[in-house]
């Protein structure tokens, strides 16, 4: 066992510091990690939800710096544009589009899945990175469970309805943002959707996360061939706007030890 292997055993066996910046600073010093920068991703076609901010902005200013063509996935149709504005001043690349849906909505999943399908032929990446923590109950217009609409169903639908631009020759990715949040909490499928007697924000999360990566796993099976490959993937704790809103106590306590936007996102960037 070398010293590497020592550090990441010493970081996992608490779990917490595994997550934090110095986990990420101990493992990517030790192991001696490639720069993201090195990564070439012309030629790619990667859609990513909810890239206006947080990990999802940090993972799009990076692959646009590496050259990909993005198309940034957010519900509000001035913020997506202003960021893809904003991103391609700062990387150069010119090769970066917006779509705006809702992923609470059904309806608006749909349609910009029939505009994604009506531009590209061919998507290399789909990446589910948007999310939503609520502290009080409240469903859509489906009647479903926000949290629950956000990170399972609407992510759900918007891979059936994009799968057919992906796999080939060359395999595909479906890159979905899970959290470490994930094991407070089982999988229930008949409780997925807590009531309102019963609802915790931090609870209900931690279900659909879990809920996530059960579906990578039933996704992967119908691909054997590997043709289409589907990935979930825990940043770490990291100090977002997000994190700030919905768990203001944590985000206090652990400031200074959280990760940086680009530290979170950085596994994303990798797998794409």
């Amino acid at each position: 066992m070398n010293t590497a292997d020592v550090v990441d055993a010493t970081l996992e066996w608490p779990i917490a510091p595994s997550f934090t910046k110095v986990g990420y600073d101990l493992r990517s010093r030790l192991d001696h990690w490639r720069p993201l920068d090195d990564y070439d991703q012309t030629g790619q076609v990667v859609v990513v939800t909810g890239a206006t901010s947080g990990l999802g902005r940090a993972a799009a200013h990076q692959m646009a710096a590496n050259g990909a063509t993005l198309v940034l996935l957010s519900r509000s149709r001035d913020k997506t544009e202003r960021v893809r504005d904003e991103l391609a001043a700062a990387t150069g690349n010119d090769r970066l589009e917006t779509a705006v849906a809702d992923l609470a909505d059904l309806d608006e999943v749909e349609a910009a899945a029939a505009a994604i399908r009506d531009r590209h032929d061919r998507i290399d990446v789909l990446i589910h990175n948007a999310g939503a923590l609520d502290a009080e109950r409240h469903e859509t217009a489906a009647g479903i469970e926000h949290t629950v609409a956000v990170q399972v169903v609407g992510p759900f639908l918007l891979t059936a309805r994009l799968l057919d631009r992906m796999g080939g020759a060359e395999p595909s990715r479906v890159l979905t943002m899970s959290s470490g949040g994930m094991y407070s909490a089982g999988l229930t499928v008949d409780h997925l959707e807590m009531d309102d007697e019963h609802y915790g924000g931090s609870e209900q999360y931690a279900r659909a996360k879990r809920a996530q990566v059960t579906l990578n796993e039933l996704w992967a099976e119908r691909f054997p061939d590997r043709s289409v490959v589907f990935h979930a993937l825990h940043p770490g704790w990291a100090d977002t706007p997000g994190v700030e809103r919905a768990l203001p106590r944590f985000h206090t306590v652990l400031g200074p030890l959280l990760r940086s936007a680009d530290q979170g996102a950085d596994t994303l960037v990798w797998l794409a």
